[in-house]
């Protein structure tokens, strides 16, 4: 008998009403664009796009959080595109997204703010 994954018990119990369990990203959608990663990937677990949902959430809360304190240090309420930019350059975690916010890093950043984290 197959025994299940370790994972498979995020598939049960009350999470978001109407969903399958507690993720909070669409699945199908996961699955779609990891199987239009490359030519290679034929066939994907059921386990994997709920680790990938997972991972994204927590990319998301982290970078939201980071952006967050940018934007209280402003003295703002309102977190904008430049303090997601400015969480980006600051964070060395975030190393691979300085190319797709550096279009957006113009002379309204705080670069200071990056050199002192």
């Amino acid at each position: 008998m197959r025994q299940a994954g370790s994972y498979s018990g995020m598939l049960s119990g009350g999470g978001i009403s109407g969903r399958t369990g507690p993720h909070l990203l669409p699945l199908a959608r996961i699955k779609k664009i990891m199987k239009r990663s490359g030519d290679d990937v034929k066939m994907i677990s059921g386990e994997a796009p709920i680790v990938f949902s997972k991972v994204c959430e927590m990319f998301i809360e982290e970078l939201t959080r980071r952006s967050w304190m940018v934007t209280m240090q402003g003295k703002r309420r309102t977190l904008i595109k430049e303090d997601v930019t400015t969480a980006v350059l600051a964070t060395d975690l975030f190393d691979f997204l300085v190319n797709l916010v550096s279009d957006s890093a113009n002379s309204e950043v705080d670069v200071t703010y990056a050199s002192r984290n």
